[in-house]
């Protein structure tokens, strides 16, 4: 089979198209290449749906959390303490086994035991409460000029709301929320790890990573292409957040602009 051929055969296998049995002797580069990249659909998948989905709740939650009224502040509070203060990777188990019992007592909750659906609603619920205290140190990080320029303009409400506080509020937290993105793409490797199946051997990147390092007995290939995946993908958040980060910015004089610079060193956790 020639490189060609393996990219028709397994490039979209990770989502049900292609060929069925993975290969089984004589394990080639571009295969390795090609069935890890197919893999990495559902990391982007999973970090996407997270990342969309959890802008809006982060949002809500800051918000509730930022309010007077204690009966929207303790609720964002404990959500907060609770998806922040315990891992991550306990998260998934819990949800897991949760799901699965839930499952028992009504067959509604069956696709929740599926990684496409469950391992996607534990991220969502992750990175919305460490998005919010993102965006609640925005919040509180609002210059108070800001805020008497809006009320010398007559704006209150929804309009003070919509044309002063958000966006300064995004503007201020969206460099810390780049890290943030970039930190959830990384953590969907860890649904590799979780109690959700891989449904068909339709798993994820590191799924056929680690396939070709058990069976190759070699693990100095795999993971690097998988590493070198994640590099990609983590150039392109940062592209894609650069530019919303210069259109937040626009306004401001040149010298004021926050850049997103590209310091490797920054992108460990």
């Amino acid at each position: 089979m020639t490189c060609l051929e393996t990219i028709q055969a397994y490039a979209l296998r990770s989502m049900g198209i292609g060929e069925r049995l993975l290969p089984q002797t004589d394990f080639t580069l571009c295969q390795q290449i090609t069935l890890i990249g197919s893999g990495m659909l559902w990391n982007i998948y999973f970090g996407t749906i997270a990342l969309v989905t959890g802008f809006l709740l982060a949002n809500a939650v800051a918000v509730a959390r930022n309010s007077h009224r204690r009966w929207l502040s303790w609720p964002a509070d404990w959500f907060i303490l609770i998806f922040r203060g315990s891992p991550l990777f306990i998260q998934f188990f819990f949800a897991y086994f949760a799901f699965l019992s839930l499952k028992s007592v009504h067959p509604a909750f069956d696709p929740f035991t599926s990684a496409w659906l469950g391992a996607a609603l534990v991220l969502f619920l992750n990175t919305s409460a460490y998005s919010a205290m993102i965006f609640y140190g925005g919040l509180q990080s609002i210059p108070k000029g800001d805020l008497e320029a809006a009320d010398a303009y007559g704006l209150s409400g929804f309009a003070r709301w919509r044309r002063v506080v958000w966006p300064t509020t995004m503007r201020l937290a969206w460099p810390a929320y780049t890290n943030e993105a970039i930190f959830l793409f990384h953590a969907t490797t860890l649904v590799f790890f979780s109690g959700f199946p891989a449904v068909r051997q339709r798993g994820d990147a590191l799924y056929y990573a680690s396939y070709f390092a058990d069976k190759t007995f070699n693990p100095f290939v795999p993971y690097p292409i998988l590493a070198c995946y994640f590099i990609l993908l983590t150039l392109c958040i940062i592209g894609v957040f650069g530019l919303v980060n210069r259109r937040l910015n626009r306004h401001l004089p040149g010298e004021r602009r926050a850049r997103l610079r590209l310091r490797p060193a920054q992108l460990i956790r």
